[in-house]
């Protein structure tokens, strides 16, 4: 992943001699292959290349194209030969991808952007218009910020230059952090206010005084995919699959694929290696790392990414809990970023630091969205409610009936569980697992509800199917995962979502619901259409363990160093927080109350360490006028 960063002066004035080299330095452990600069007529952008791919290294940017947009690129272009063949007057099969987006926006303007397959964000710069484009691909794998002040806009793919720069601190933006507690925070929020995220599948076009943003791609809602048997539906899978999974192996050095032992990982390396095998594959080779501990054998991967390695006819990677030589291997870069995200900041980690060295790979395969597209919870809701909106009843009654059977629950109980998503929920109640921690305050909680609550949406009878309502609300949640991670260095990597590529989505949220999730069978269209490509173990497996009681025991054991920093939580005399509340569950917690809310009460301390330690950057303002710490300490 390359980065970039851009900077326009309304009054035509350059930056400061050093301010450009300051921001250099920042994003030299992102793009250490290059080091590019474009000024002219107070427009001033910096780009900091990674090389992923033969076009990659042969690549220019700043681009300037024909009609004199200057179009910086971090991205790779999935679909480069299709265009290839429409753009056939402007650009050859040796173009690199900037070049062929900048043919693109020549002939199309912005409406070449849904036309860009794969993972991308982009700036365009327009001399002509004084208009400035910034996009990022449906998904939004690529990140780009940028902020809009009296006398400049700035753009950038990392934060630090326009955090750090700026010379101030910021306010604290209160919906960020909300976001944070029910899983993430809006793909458009940063910690800063006045400082945006460029969201998915969107344009923001901005002129000295006018800035808007909209969407440039959708699915389409209408699309529906119909085949008259399952073999149909299973080799239309595999064929999207393994395309999907050709485009994230696109690369001039190995690649190095996560192998967890579960269905979603393994899956995109075996299938990968089909691709080999009909030698398609643009990389050299595909290498693996995986993780064990054998001393946990409830929920130990060791048996099942062994039996990948096994049908591969190649071991990968290893590394156990007590793998001393990964986790003493020392930081290459002293760069130290800015806390933007709260726990991770893009260090990374011992393990795949020593997997990208030994293997030369400078991409890694992930199964992140694998559960969330592929069917893998087992929810009768979305396909009842189609049949419901649909006015099937008497195949309504007939699913009910299976489900009900494999579940063991009423019928009338499912009925009811499909039925509730079409209420609003401020008239039913939120489910008691979607319920806020007790210790939020109710000013905090009603300012921020929609965040507090993961942007829960309702189904609604009109417009498209509830299943294709639910894959969109689903991917939202993937996107916000996304958004809210910090860009890898030390060294940086390109990470790849084989599960997240357009067309799969695409085939995934027209066919029908039962071909994804059946009463007796999760992920059905993906084990029918894998089967004998991926071990029939790993298929059939059942789901992976979770570890429940680990938290409780660590609150356990420092009971005592949280307690004593309750009185004196930053998130406390912010309003967001009652200590009072919270000590209470904090001593629920060390008793072994099962009813506590184990996540948010993580959470919360969590995100206590990171306000604090941007408090300490002097990075945001804090008001502390009312001081309402010192109140209920007067209480205590």
């Amino acid at each position: 992943m390359s980065v970039q960063f851009g900077r326009w002066s309304f009054d035509g004035r350059p930056s400061a001699p050093d301010y450009l080299e300051k921001v250099s330095s920042m994003l030299a452990p992102y793009g250490p292959d290059s080091h590019e600069t474009y000024s002219k007529s107070g427009v001033e952008i910096l780009y900091r290349g990674f090389y992923t791919t033969k076009e990659s290294r042969r690549e220019r940017q700043p681009h300037v194209s024909r009609s004199g947009a200057v179009i910086t690129w971090d991205g790779r272009l999935d679909n480069r030969r299709e265009l290839i063949e429409v753009l056939q007057n402007l650009v050859s099969a040796d173009s690199t991808d900037v070049e062929i987006v900048g043919a693109a926006f020549d002939r199309w303007k912005e409406n070449c952007l849904p036309k860009l397959i794969g993972d991308w964000a982009i700036s365009i710069w327009n001399p002509l218009t004084r208009l400035l484009f910034l996009a990022k691909d449906p998904i939004g794998t690529h990140r780009l910020y940028y902020t809009i002040q009296k006398d400049c806009i700035a753009w950038c793919t990392t934060l630090d230059p326009l955090v750090l720069l700026a010379e101030k601190t910021f306010e604290l933006c209160e919906e960020y952090v909300a976001g944070w507690f029910a899983s993430y925070p809006a793909t458009h929020l940063t910690p800063y206010q006045g400082i945006h995220s460029v969201p998915p599948s969107s344009l923001v076009s901005l002129r000295r005084a006018k800035h808007t943003v909209a969407k440039h791609w959708d699915f389409d809602l209408e699309k529906r995919i119909h085949y008259r048997t399952d073999g149909e539906y299973e080799e239309h899978f595999r064929f999207a699959f393994a395309k999907a999974v050709q485009r994230k192996l696109r690369s001039d050095a190995p690649v190095l694929s996560e192998l967890s032992g579960g269905r979603d990982s393994s899956s995109i390396v075996c299938v990968a290696d089909t691709v080999f095998a009909k030698g398609a594959a643009e990389c050299p080779r595909l290498d693996t790392i995986s993780y064990y501990d054998d001393s946990e054998p409830s929920w130990n991967e060791r048996p099942y990414f062994t039996k990948v390695e096994e049908k591969r006819g190649r071991a990968g990677l290893h590394l156990g809990p007590n793998d001393s030589k990964a986790e003493e291997e020392p930081a290459v870069s002293p760069y130290v970023p800015a806390p933007n995200y709260p726990g991770y900041d893009g260090r990374t980690s011992p393990g795949i630091r020593t997997g990208l060295a030994s293997s030369g790979a400078r991409v890694l395969l992930s199964g992140i969205g694998g559960d969330e597209t592929m069917g893998g919870v087992p929810t009768c809701a979305p396909e009842l409610q189609d049949l419901l909106v649909a006015g099937k009843l008497r195949a309504l009654a007939h699913q009910l009936k299976l489900w009900a059977l494999e579940k063991k629950k009423p019928w009338f109980h499912l009925f009811w569980e499909a039925a509730r998503d079409f209420f609003p929920v401020r008239l039913l109640g939120v489910p008691k697992e979607m319920r806020c921690p007790p210790w939020f305050r109710r000013r905090f909680v009603r300012r921020h509800w929609a965040a507090l609550h993961g942007y829960v949406s309702r189904a609604t009878f009109f417009g498209p199917r509830p299943s294709l309502q639910s894959n969109l609300a689903t991917l939202d949640v993937v996107r916000r995962q996304l958004s809210q991670t910090a860009p890898p260095f030390d060294p940086p990597y390109d990470k790849r979502y084989p599960y997240l590529d357009r067309d799969v989505l695409e085939f995934m949220f027209a066919v029908p619901r039962e071909q994804l999730v059946l009463p007796t069978q999760r992920r059905s269209l993906m084990r029918r259409a894998l089967a004998g490509i991926v071990p029939d173990e790993i298929l059939n497996r059942k789901t992976k363990a979770f570890v429940a009681r680990a938290p409780l025991v660590q609150m356990s054991k420092d009971y005592t160093n949280l307690a004593e920093l309750i009185p004196h939580m930053m998130m406390h005399s912010l309003g967001f927080i009652d200590c009072a509340r919270l000590s209470e569950v904090l001593d629920s917690a060390r008793r072994g109350d099962d009813e506590v809310p184990v996540v948010p009460l993580m959470r919360t301390f969590f995100i206590e360490g990171w306000l604090k330690t941007l408090q300490a950057r002097r990075l945001v303002t804090v008001d502390k006028t009312q001081k309402p710490e010192l109140a209920w300490q007067a209480s205590a």
